[in-house]
Parts: structure tokens; sequence; C-alpha cells
């Protein structure tokens, strides 16, 4: 039997139990991608409250993949010693860390990059603000250089691990799904296909990084949109990067436009409404042997031991109850078994935009009328 609070190992990287962290913009880097010393605390505090592993927000791997404001960035080696001092205030507390690469595509706008986003269809989709253009195969392949730049990048700046962002719509997601994928060429039609950019993407990451270094994959169960990736898509995309020696895959759903079945639901308030993916993560982990993470509203010991015990799940990732309690595993592991106070409102990411940094707006009111 799985148990929560084990220690275990991705190739070779021990975390203190199976919680982690699933990433999170938090908006607390400079102009340039450099993060901050205020990052810096908030991934110790994480550490100190005993989450097995930190996934950090996504870190662009160019500048034109850049979504939101405060995002942190990989694409040079420029910001080396700020990078450095991250990883060790995690690693001081005995934590672990991964690092997020993601390129937005079409999801980000010509006013937050200057240019015309890239994508692999120029398509007019809701999930697009503006119509992106199409990659050529030069295109394709600089991208996946610079994937593997930033995962050369990562291991240097003393990360433990990195993590592909396949999901939520952004580049590699894109690829994957027939919706914002129409291409004709061996990158489009068939789902063999539409997984090419994502196995090249890996192979480069793994070759850069190193057979020893953990490399984990962020994938959709389905985009629930119509026409969108589903199940049978998720599936084959797993196998085939199980197949390729992927050393975990964190099982997530949805894009921006995804309405109530999108990434981040509101009102998880009863354990009837928590772990809102699983199914779609029971059906990855039938498929695979690599380690499977699940996130999606997972707020009580009871759903998360149930999810580890019942559906084979080896992870549990959450984010937004980390931002309310980042001592949340400490506070179960000492015996309070009470839920996650997280009231699942998404006010935490409003500060990110006014004030340059996430922070739980509901504990920072009650605080001030104590």
């Amino acid at each position: 039997m799985k148990k929560l609070f084990e220690k275990t190992t991705i190739n070779g990287m021990e975390a203190g139990n199976r919680f982690v962290r699933s990433a999170t913009w938090e908006g607390m880097c400079e102009k340039d991608g450099r993060p901050t010393a205020r990052l810096a605390s908030c991934y110790r505090d994480l550490a100190a409250g005993k989450v097995g592993l930190i996934i950090t927000g996504y870190a662009y791997v160019r500048p034109d993949g850049k979504q939101m404001p405060g995002t942190m960035g990989i694409h040079t080696d420029d910001p080396a010693p700020e990078m450095r001092s991250l990883t060790r205030a995690v690693h001081d507390e005995g934590g672990k860390i991964c690092i997020q690469l993601v390129h937005a595509g079409g999801q980000t706008t010509v006013k937050m990059i200057g240019k015309r986003p890239l994508a692999p269809s120029a398509v007019k989709v809701e999930q697009f603000n503006e119509e992106p253009e199409t990659m050529t195969k030069h295109d394709i392949d600089e991208m996946v250089a610079a994937f593997g730049d930033s995962a050369r990048r990562a291991r240097e700046f003393g990360f433990d691990a990195v993590q592909l962002h396949a999901a939520h719509g952004y580049l590699i997601s894109q690829f994957l799904s027939p919706l914002t994928n129409r291409r004709t060429d061996d990158y489009g039609g068939p789902v063999e296909n539409r997984c090419r950019f994502l196995l090249e993407v890996y192979r480069r990451v793994r070759l850069e990084a190193g057979p020893d270094f953990p490399v984990l994959v962020k994938l959709n169960g389905s985009d629930n949109l119509e026409g969108g990736l589903d199940l049978n898509d998720a599936v084959f995309a797993a196998r085939a990067l199980d197949n390729e020696k992927i050393d975990a895959v964190e099982v997530s759903c949805g894009t921006p436009v995804s309405g109530e079945k999108g990434p981040v639901r509101m009102k998880v308030d009863n354990p009837g409404k928590e772990a809102y993916n699983l199914a779609l993560a029971r059906e990855i982990k039938k498929a695979v042997r690599c380690p499977v993470m699940c996130v999606g509203g997972f707020r009580s010991l009871e759903v998360i031991n149930k999810a580890l015990a019942e559906d084979g799940i080896d992870y549990i990732s959450m984010s937004r109850p980390f931002i309310r309690e980042p001592r949340l595993v400490s506070r179960w592991q000492g015996g309070d078994a009470s839920p996650a106070t997280c009231i699942s409102c998404n006010g935490c990411f409003r500060p990110g935009l006014r004030e340059g940094g996430i922070y739980c707006v509901v504990d920072k009111k009650n605080k001030k009328g104590a």
C-alpha cells in the first residue's frame, strides 16, 4: 500500500513524501524573467512546510513564449545567480524543486511579446486572443532546441528536475489538439503526428539534461472542448512518452476556454467535488509504467488516501491550498487531519497582476480583521 508520507524516488531524485506543489503562476519575477527574493522566499516556505516536490510556475523557454507579467524566464544564462539563490533556498530546507518549461504559443499576445504569436496553425479559435502565425519546420526545430537549452540551464542552475508543460492549451498542447493543430504535414492529422512535436521536445530535453536527470510532463487528460484533445489521444501521448522513459506524468485538464471544466475550478467545498481529474488520471495510469501525479481539487486526506490506495495514483498535486497554507503537509503529518482551508475562490491570482505577487486574499482579510 502506498503511504502518503513515505519517501519516494523519481530517477534518483528523492522526495520526502507524495505531495507535489503543482505549477502556479506567481507573478514574482522581474520583467526579464529573473526570479526575485520574494519568489525564493515563497518556495522556501513550501519546502519548510514539507511539500515533497515543488514545481515552479511556468518558465518560458523563449521571450516570445511569455504569456503573463512577472513570469520566470529560462531562455538565457543571465539570471544564473538569482536562479541558484532560488534553488539553494529550497535545498536549505531539505526540499526538491522542479522547473516547468513552457512556450505559450498562440495563447500569448502581440502586446506581451511585441510580435505575432507562433502556433501550430493560423486558426481563429476562442482560446487565442488573436490569430497566430503558422510555425514553419525551421520554427519547430528552433523551438525544440530552445526547450533543450532551457533544460540544460535548469540542471546547471541547481534544479532537481524539469517538467514539460503539455497541458492547458499552451504550445505543446496546441500541437496535440486537433482543434488548434490543422497541419497537413508530419506534425498534424492523426494522433501519431500530433504527438511528434512533444516527443521531439522530450528527446532534446533528455539529451541536454542527461539520462540521470528527472524529466516530467504535465499532460491534459482531456481539453474538455468540442474538437479538442480527448482521453484516447491523451492515453496515446502518455504511452508514447512512457515508452521513451519519461519519469512521471502529471494529469490535468482543460484550457482557459473550457468553462466550468477548466483547469482551476471554483467552489470545491465538499469531497464530492474534489479530485476532478481523477478519472482521467486513472485511465492514464493503466496505460503507463511510470509514476502518475494527479492535480485538481484535492482538499481532504480522505480523498487523497483513496486516490493512492484505490485508484493507483502515485503523487497528489495541489496548488491553491498551498497558497493559503504553505505548511499544510506539515499540519497533516503532525496529526491535524482537517481539510485544507482553501475555499477555491481564485482570489489569490488577482494580486499577482495588481501587486506583483499572488497571495490568499481571504487569509489576508481575516488577519486584518483579527
